[in-house]
């Protein structure tokens, strides 16, 4: 089984990639300077990896309940079946951007890096941090769903 994950942002959307071993890793995030750009990269990593599904990072409130970008979601998530045909599932995707730029302030710390704020900077502007809080939601997709491995 291999996977995309996706989490979208009106100027950035976070790639990550899982393949038949179920280690995900980001990709070079979508950061072009509009929607059909950005469609348009997806459509270069999904036919340069050919993904059996897609994951999409759902932006669920702290508390659970549906979040306005809910909506703007779905919207993607329709967009992305009509032009690429793929089975699209949605994963809670709460705290993963936290989590990413945790890690990557921890990582920072380790280095001694006086400009760990800069970097972090960095990699939002980039994408770097979306594609690696998608990679986490898709980690975790993964080891909750180990059954889809055995196939």
């Amino acid at each position: 089984m291999k996977i995309l994950g996706l989490d979208y942002g009106h100027k950035r959307i976070g790639l990550a990639f899982a393949d038949e071993l179920g280690v995900a890793y980001p990709l070079q995030a979508a950061v072009e300077g509009d929607f059909e750009a950005k469609i348009a990269h997806i459509g270069r990593e999904i036919s340069a990896r050919r993904p059996d599904k897609l994951l999409v990072g759902y932006p669920y409130n702290m508390d659970g309940s549906a979040s306005e970008k809910m909506r703007e979601v779905d919207e993607f998530i329709k967009t992305l079946k009509q032009r690429f045909g793929l089975e699209v599932e949605t994963s809670d995707e709460r705290l993963s951007s936290y989590q990413a730029e945790s890690d990557l302030a921890a990582f920072s710390a380790k280095r001694k890096n006086s400009k760990s704020v800069a970097a972090r900077k960095k990699y939002r502007r980039t994408g770097d941090l979306d594609s690696r809080a998608i990679a986490l939601v898709l980690q975790d997709y993964i080891d909750s769903n180990p059954q889809i491995w055995s196939r």
